[in-house]
């Protein structure tokens, strides 16, 4: 299962992009219920696409609030298929089913 936090000192986060394969971070950060209770600027979207590799990665509910409330908040996210977390963003490596790039 994995763990979230709003806590930005929490000392489990880890920071990407990585150079060599790696599990899933032991926790992830998100933004409070409250400040994703505030309202979507994005859609909800729970999957996004990997475009080197073409892989579907699923993102916990939390952590896909956080994206359709600030698109911005993370600098990387993580590919299932290749173990990486890897930059989005607009010159990212991530996209959603619509063809958007994450982070944008």
């Amino acid at each position: 299962m994995m763990r979230t936090t709003d806590d930005p000192n929490d000392p489990r986060l880890t920071y990407g992009p990585d150079t060599e394969p790696q599990e899933q971070a032991e926790v992830y950060l998100v933004l409070s219920d409250a400040e994703r209770a505030e309202g979507f600027v994005r859609p909800l979207r729970a999957s996004y696409r990997h475009l080197p590799c073409g892989a579907v990665t699923t993102m916990g509910n939390a952590i896909a609030a956080t994206y359709a409330r600030q698109p911005t908040f993370y600098g990387n996210t993580y590919c299932g298929k290749c173990k990486l977390h890897r930059p989005v963003g607009e010159a990212g490596e991530f996209a959603w089913p619509d063809g958007s790039k994450v982070g944008t």
